[in-house]
């Protein structure tokens, strides 16, 4: 039983540790958790049939933007915008270009954002995936230690690869090792009995329990970001996972068909080219449920290494002084317009979820329906730990957002190899390099089945200008 004496000294314990060497008070920790491949199939987000707890009382706890977009629908490139604040290439090696720019004329590249704090004092940790690649490295299994993603960026990356072997297995990993050799021989999804282990994230959350342990008992603030891989191709995930969906109703889809004229659909190369058993979910609705329900069942997976993560944040009193972020690095097709994946421009390619949680925050547990981009969350972590915001940053300070959710939004642009596109509170424009257009009126047509862009060019002509201007 603990005594009374004990509860007081714990009590001191936790204020004291907001306190630095000086007696000055400690700048607020950073808990950045980024899931891969995340659209918003969250409780929380709107989705019910969704099991997500964890995820959904952090909701509760914070404010979660229910229209964040990024900045573009592939791993690599969106990244950049989180890990930089500013936009980027759209290849998926964009911060290897970077890294190679700032070899070869480190003037001419700006600090990144764990780098930004690293200079205002912080510990920086990696764990997981928060880069494109795992561990932050490159090489032919992602693990040279003389090819690294962001120089300067982290006091530590980590990437526990267990019995996966190299990050480049953990990426990719099904259950207890197997590692994608030929993706023709890997099944697109996988239930397998066992614990959270049997899969990487397991190990990357028992790492980042491992961190926090050490992150907490030093007298500097940390920034620890966390990358979870799941609900990323393949959708494989422990048995009790998929258990849940037992018996669950998903809604059915609505905009299925494939779009017609120029538009940034693709045949789903990467979800296409694992086994598939001879089957095509946009013919077989039954193979199609079952897809949605592995990918759901992987959503409740990275749910559970949430969990894990804030529990433990908690139980080292860090939480009273910690500013905590949730991001899906981009949204994911689930047979809308005929395509199972990312790297498109429609709304399921860039819709995904972003949560901000700390402990002044007030009015929490209110959503804001505002449009904000994946760009503001390097200004907005400036401003809510006092740290300067960088005057190179692009995005915007959310923090209004964060003391009253009813404020409005901004425009949010994204871009692809082809295209780029606008979001404002009413319309979507696409505008691809060849000239073509594409504009949606969310209001009568949210599911973008529609395109009006003929009969509306003033329309088209404004929002385009809006969008080269953002993009400078």
């Amino acid at each position: 039983m603990i005594s009374l004496r004990n509860i007081f000294t714990l009590g001191i314990f936790f204020v004291m540790s907001t306190y630095s060497i000086h007696g000055q008070k400690k700048k607020p920790n950073i808990l950045l958790i980024c899931i891969d491949d995340l659209r918003p199939e969250l409780a929380s987000f709107g989705a019910s049939y969704v099991k997500s707890p964890n995820i959904d009382q952090l909701a509760k706890e914070g404010r979660a933007f229910q229209n964040h977009y990024v900045n573009a629908p592939s791993c690599g490139p969106s990244r950049y915008t989180l890990l930089t604040g500013i936009y980027g290439p759209p290849q998926n090696n964009a911060l290897f270009l970077r890294a190679k720019k700032l070899e070869n004329n480190p003037k001419s590249v700006m600090p990144s954002m764990p780098e930004w704090f690293k200079k205002n004092g912080y510990t920086t940790v990696s764990v997981g995936k928060v880069s494109h690649h795992p561990g932050g490295r490159g090489g032919a299994d992602w693990n040279d230690d003389h090819v690294i993603e962001m120089p300067n960026a982290w006091d530590k990356h980590l990437m526990p690869v267990a019995e996966w072997q190299h990050p480049r297995g953990g990426m990719h990993g099904l259950a207890n090792g197997e590692i994608r050799t030929k993706s023709g021989n890997m099944d697109v999804f996988q239930t397998v009995e066992g614990p959270d282990t049997i899969y990487p994230d397991g190990h990357i959350t028992n790492e980042a329990l491992n961190q926090l342990d050490d992150l907490t008992s030093n007298k500097k603030p940390f920034f620890l970001a966390v990358g979870i891989i799941k609900p990323h191709l393949p959708f494989g995930a422990p048995k009790k996972y998929y258990d849940l969906y037992d018996g669950v109703k998903l809604p059915e889809l609505k905009n299925t068909d494939k779009p017609k004229g120029i538009t940034t659909w693709h045949s789903s190369g990467e979800f296409m080219k694992y086994n598939r058993w001879g089957k095509n979910p946009n013919e077989d609705k039954e193979f199609a449920l079952e897809v949605r329900k592995h990918y759901a069942a992987c959503v409740s997976y990275a749910d559970e290494q949430v969990g894990r993560i804030l529990q433990k944040l908690k139980e080292t009193g860090a939480d009273k002084n910690t500013v905590i972020v949730l991001w899906g690095d981009h949204g994911w097709n689930l047979g809308e317009h005929a395509i199972w994946g990312k790297h498109n421009l429609f709304e399921q390619g860039l819709h995904s979820p972003l949560i901000i949680s700390y402990p002044t925050l007030k009015k929490k547990g209110k959503s804001t329906n505002a449009i904000v981009e994946t760009v503001d969350i390097f200004p907005t972590l400036c401003d809510l730990v006092d740290v300067e915001i960088p005057a190179f940053a692009k995005g915007t300070s959310l923090k209004r957002l964060l003391k009253n959710n009813k404020k409005a939004g901004h425009l949010a642009v994204a871009y692809n190899g082809k295209a780029q596109t606008l979001r404002t509170d009413t319309y979507r424009l696409i505008a691809h390099k060849k000239g073509s257009f594409e504009l949606y009126n969310h209001l009568k047509d949210p599911l973008e089945m529609n395109n009006i862009a003929e009969s509306n060019p003033e329309v088209v002509q404004k929002l385009n200008l809006l969008l080269k201007e953002k993009l400078k």
